[in-house]
């Protein structure tokens, strides 16, 4: 997630304080992810020195003043171009887990053994995102779809790996 152009485009909603912003991030993309108050006020700074955004009227509260937030025209039409362009299209073709296999067959370690543990955390995760699939709202319900289908493909590409580990053992060992 970007957050600089999540928070734009919460601006672009309307102006808000930065711990409106936080609360409306975490409920919407912070889903096991929240932000930190430090993120958001360093995002924040980051963007008001890019011309992005500017601090607007100040308000007094029980506690420190509450700075609002506006986007200004150039954080406007940036948070635009972000929005209409595609996102690029996943997964790479360099993944942590060929990286993994790899450096297992190298090192003459147990490959299939790492395949066979990686698929029961894929097993595990993806026994968590069917149970917030099937107790949460929709907005739940979407992110824990996109989460599953990857897990899915992992899985396939996991057992077709397994399948395959002594040719890729001689094609990769010198």
């Amino acid at each position: 997630m970007s957050v600089p152009y999540a928070l734009l485009g919460l601006l672009e909603r309307e102006p808000s304080h930065g711990y409106d912003l936080k609360r409306d991030y975490d409920a919407l993309f912070g889903r096991g992810r929240p932000l930190s108050f430090g993120q958001v006020y360093a995002t924040l700074g980051r963007l008001a020195r890019a011309g992005k955004v500017v601090v607007g009227e100040t308000e007094a509260g029980s506690g420190p003043d509450r700075k609002r937030y506006v986007i200004t025209e150039t954080g406007a039409t940036e948070f635009e171009s972000w929005l209409a362009e595609p996102v690029e299209a996943e997964p790479h073709l360099q993944t942590v887990l060929f990286t993994k296999v790899v450096l297992a067959l190298l090192l003459d370690r147990d490959a299939e053994a790492y395949l066979d543990a990686q698929r029961a955390a894929h097993l595990k995760r993806m026994r968590e995102l069917t149970e917030t699939k099937r107790t949460g709202d929709l907005v739940d319900a979407l992110l824990a779809d996109h989460g599953l289908f990857h897990l899915e493909s992992d899985l396939r590409w996991i057992d077709l790996t397994a399948a395959r580990l002594d040719a890729l053992k001689r094609e990769v060992l010198p």
